[in-house]
């Protein structure tokens, strides 16, 4: 599989130029964007010294295979991806909003979260080095993008990152079928990180006792669970309307 990829929308190019800018090889700009937006992302992309070349918006829509480019194509090198927590935290400008997956075994599962990670604003995407699925071909192609849009950063003591990460004020909330908490009855407000266990086993036994509060999915049909990427985009669409 080859590590050099294109990515295209400001989110996704301005996201890649604050938080690893050195896996963009070239951003190739649309030279009918004049507005402030597009002056922004130029800056930025001026100030990290990567190459930027002005093109035709039909260009960038045969390389990518859509319209919907915004103006704006990074070609990058996804085999210098890694960055850590750290290198996320310190580039954001808005409370942090993380997804932490404990233990995802299948492909299509992970690239599934990858995609409703992207939809909703999230900032990364943490997960276990070991007994976990990591970004594989297949996870880039059900992400559909955002395993290249989305930091995924795969860590070797999840539990002592979940420390970490309340060390910076975030609000750590695990999700089982027996808590307390009614997601619909729970309020969500300033940095949080959402976690969320393995397809067959949920929560591991450590990851659950580091969460500050777990919080339940109400079902109100006959089955007992569901995806777990399904309810990784129904917690995260409530948090996005909340917190709006």
């Amino acid at each position: 599989m080859s590590s050099t990829r294109l990515i295209f929308g400001f989110h996704a190019v301005t996201s890649r130029l604050r938080q690893n800018p050195d896996s963009i090889k070239e951003i190739f700009i649309d030279t009918a964007r004049d507005d402030q937006r597009a002056r922004s992302l130029i800056n930025l992309a001026e100030t990290r010294k990567i190459q930027l070349t002005p093109c035709e918006g039909s260009r960038l829509a045969n390389m990518t295979g859509t319209n919907r480019h915004q103006g704006v194509v990074a070609n990058i090198d996804s085999a210098r991806n890694y960055i850590d927590i750290d290198d996320v935290l310190e580039t954001l400008t808005e409370p942090a909003r993380l997804l932490v997956l404990d233990g995802i075994q299948d492909p299509h599962n992970l690239g599934a979260c990858l995609r409703v990670a992207d939809a909703f604003g999230v900032h990364a995407v943490i997960a276990p080095k070991d007994r976990a699925v990591g970004v594989t071909a297949t996870v880039y192609k059900v992400s559909s993008g955002a395993a290249d849009t989305v930091p995924f950063i795969a860590v070797t003591n999840l539990s002592r990152t979940l420390k970490q990460l309340k060390e910076h004020g975030i609000w750590i909330i695990g999700t089982a079928e027996n808590a307390d908490y009614d997601l619909t009855h729970f309020q969500i407000k300033g940095p949080i990180a959402w976690v969320f266990g393995s397809e067959e086993k949920g929560l591991r036994r450590l990851t659950r006792e580091a969460c500050d509060q777990l919080v339940r999915i109400p079902m109100l049909g006959s089955v007992e669970s569901l995806n777990v990427a399904v309810s990784v985009g129904i917690c995260l669409f409530e948090t996005h309307r909340q917190q709006q």
